[in-house]
């Protein structure tokens, strides 16, 4: 009597176990998408034009941009007239192949 006590006690535990174990993993909540996905797209739809940014919007929306460089563009804009193509970009001082490739996407001239 005592043992079948005994097996009865470890069914009911096993299937509890089980059963909850299975609640556990259906019960999985939906990751929410990253709200940096969405923030990037929103940004890589608005470009920036190479003419008309003040150094505020170059050093806000371009990466890698800090205050020197995006005030270097102003000048170098300023001294030389409007950019003609995004690649002129390149002989602003600090401004270097790998800076300018992933900025590309996000620069325009108008």
């Amino acid at each position: 009597m005592q043992n079948t006590y005994i097996s009865s006690l470890v069914f009911a535990f096993l299937t509890t176990l089980s059963l909850a174990t299975t609640a556990a993993q259906s019960v999985k909540p939906a990751a929410p998408g990253p709200i940096t996905a969405l923030i990037t797209q929103v940004e890589q739809s608005a470009k920036v034009n190479l003419n008309a940014a003040d150094a505020e919007t170059l050093r806000r929306d371009l990466f890698g941009v800090g205050a020197a460089k995006a005030k270097a563009i102003v000048a170098y804009r300023e001294t030389n007239g409007p950019f003609t193509a995004v690649d002129e970009l390149l002989e602003v001082k600090g401004i270097g192949k790998a800076l300018l490739e992933k900025n590309r996407d996000r620069l325009e001239i108008k």
